[in-house]
């Protein structure tokens, strides 16, 4: 056997195998054998079946299996071998004239290598790093949140501001029928909510569900539609009211402080806005930090170029899916692609030159770590070890779960040290200003 590799360019290549009767004479020899003995054609003992009929019925099949196996085998050990960074698989030259028939084969493949190229980490334009702050407006609100969710829920007998309302949304046409409760306050426009004012229980309102409410999520919520659809939503609605009733606010004292926190944990007003503060600080920090991964990816990805052997991609695409795909399709896809590719080879490269690959040591204790947070959240704060190393070990046993989980923890990894080698534009807002600025 021979394998040979001829360069087409720096991005392409062209791998030819050469297979003679000797490399798979041999097996084929042994596996006919075993056809032989365990051959039941009537008119022969099992095991007396002449070879030559053996040949005859079964020997064409093995030899081509015995060929294409010995073809894998060795095209994936030359790849290893060799240490070829290859994009896609290798895809097989069609050859018009091949033919079985003959004792010695020639296959050739095509090869889609990985570019060459270096990361520089240097940004020329700062990226911003967001550093959220929980204001006094928001620990105003939240303190009133919770006064709300402790509070006392007393009937009304018609609407009046400040009132939630809890009804039922219709649209026929659409086959919209939600239960919903809604506050009287997110109702956007003064026209919609003199619709509301001074109804009472049993009335039945006719609205338009656009501009109803502020945020089209809540109206998502309130129809019970789905997000594709919700924004371009413009129909006619009824609603009918079912209950009318006002929150009377928990009086901020320990008796709330311990319903909410666990006895003595928090004994101020002032204690409960500072814990407040640095749980909502905690998944502030989360957001700004998934932020901070995105626009240092976008700054990669459009500041690291490299050429990509962009034509066999679009020739793998056409054949790598469950259903072959047309040039067209396959060029559409490979549109689509790219950004994510690109971003791929550009991580991969910064994992291997600063040697950040994680081990399964550390995927076990991120695991861990991860384990114990939700465990938290359900009141469990001091969890026996064993127990929690059995958890552990079920969840990675589980191949989907340890995958999203490593990659979490390579994002870990690759944000830590892009915090450390980027010098970036720090800068300080409140969540709203958060939103409106990153998410606009």
């Amino acid at each position: 056997m021979n394998i040979t590799k001829e360069s087409v360019d720096a991005l392409n290549a062209v791998v030819k195998v050469e297979i003679s009767a000797a490399d798979y004479q041999e097996n084929v020899e042994k596996i006919l054998q075993d056809y032989r003995k365990k051959a039941d054609i009537p008119g022969f003992r099992k095991g007396q079946v002449p070879m030559g009929m053996v040949k005859k019925q079964y020997g064409k099949s093995i030899m081509i299996d015995e060929v294409n196996k010995l073809l894998q085998d060795s095209l994936n050990n030359y790849l290893v071998e060799e240490k070829l960074d290859i994009l896609g698989n290798p895809l097989p030259k069609m050859q018009e004239d091949f033919n079985w028939d003959k004792e010695d084969y020639s296959f050739e493949f095509e090869l889609g290598l990985a570019p060459e190229f270096d990361v520089n980490l240097d940004a020329k334009k700062k990226i911003t790093q967001y550093n959220i702050v929980a204001d006094d407006e928001l620990l105003g609100k939240e303190v009133e949140n919770i006064q709300k969710r402790f509070g006392k829920i007393v009937p009304k007998e018609v609407v009046e501001e400040g009132v939630n309302i809890a009804g039922s949304f219709s649209n026929e046409e659409k086959g919209i029928d939600k239960k919903s409760t809604i506050e009287l306050a997110s109702i956007k426009g003064k026209s919609n909510q003199k619709l509301f004012k001074g109804a009472k229980v049993g009335d039945v309102i006719e609205l338009t569900s656009k501009g109803l409410f502020d945020d089209d999520h809540k109206l998502m919520g309130a129809l019970g539609v789905g997000h594709d659809e919700i924004h371009d939503l413009d129909i006619p609605l009824t609603f009918t009211i079912e209950e009318i009733n006002v929150t009377e606010l928990a009086e901020v004292n320990q008796e709330l402080f311990d319903k909410v926190f666990g006895p003595d944990v928090v004994k101020s007003e002032e204690e409960l806005r500072e814990k407040i503060k640095e749980d909502a600080e905690k998944q502030f920090q989360t957001q700004a930090d998934q932020q901070l991964l995105n626009a240092v990816t976008e700054y990669l990805v459009e500041n690291t170029k490299f050429e990509l052997p962009a034509e066999f991609l679009k020739k793998w695409l056409a054949v790598a899916g469950e259903k072959p795909m047309t040039a067209e399709q396959a060029a559409e896809e490979y549109e689509k692609s790219e950004k994510g590719l690109r971003y791929q080879l550009i991580e991969g490269k910064v994992l291997k030159d600063n040697e950040l690959q994680i081990n399964f040591e550390e995927l076990k204790d991120f695991t861990k770590g991860f384990v114990k947070a939700q465990m938290a959240q359900y009141g469990q704060l001091n969890p026996e070890e064993k127990e929690l190393d059995d958890i552990v070990q079920r969840v990675l046993s589980n191949q989907e779960e340890a995958k999203r989980l490593q990659e979490q923890l390579v994002s870990k990894k690759l944000l830590d040290f892009y915090k450390e080698k980027i010098t970036f534009k720090v800068k300080e807002l409140n969540y709203e200003a958060f939103v409106k600025e990153v998410y606009k």
